[in-house]
């Protein structure tokens, strides 16, 4: 993923002109996922979820005001195998068939200067709504020159617990921290 990046939060936000108003962006759903990582029976394994819509308002004079909130469509993830996919959409875990979304939705941006961020909020898995800190970065892709802020890259990464949704299922053989890996492709809005 870092290749994707010619610049990060930092140089994006000297690019913007001083008296800008918050940019509001839409999502590219082709060029987006949500990435996780499990362990089962001590072997690390991975997965994606395609990324229903996502919205974001970046607030360049005002960093902590930006926004983001992001749908992910957890009844059409793919976990490493069939059979591991199966277990992951039964009741006992994600029960799809009853949520079939996750969503996440910011309530804080921490500008840490440099390239590091976070974003902490709250995640709903389930029906069941908790904090989440997650770990931000924010780019263009490298084939844009500096100045076009048209097309951007957010990613965010960071962990949770199934247990702490109900999604407890398997739990001899699967560990309890699923980590996330979310990029979302970004559009200026009309």
């Amino acid at each position: 993923m870092t290749r994707l990046f010619a610049t990060v939060l930092l140089g994006l936000l000297c690019a913007i002109p001083a008296q800008a108003e918050p940019l509001r962006y839409e999502l590219d759903e082709a060029a987006s996922s949500v990435g996780f990582t499990y362990s089962f029976l001590g072997r690390d394994y991975s997965g994606q979820m395609p990324v229903r819509s996502a919205f974001v308002v970046i607030d360049p004079q005002n960093i902590p005001a930006s926004r983001v909130r992001v749908t992910i469509e957890a009844d059409r993830a793919r976990a490493a195998s069939i059979p591991a996919t199966v277990a992951m959409h039964s009741t006992p875990v994600l029960d799809t068939e009853t949520y079939p979304l996750i969503s996440f939705e910011s309530s804080r941006v921490i500008f840490h200067g440099g390239v590091a961020a976070t974003i902490e909020g709250e995640i709903t898995i389930r029906g069941v709504t908790r904090p989440i800190s997650l770990d931000a970065k924010l780019g263009r892709r490298t084939e844009t020159p500096p100045e076009d802020l048209s097309r951007l890259i957010v990613l965010m990464s960071g962990e949770v617990s199934r247990s702490a949704f109900g999604a407890d299922g398997f739990a001899d053989s699967v560990d309890d921290t699923i980590g996330l890996d979310i990029l979302a492709d970004i559009v200026l809005a009309d």
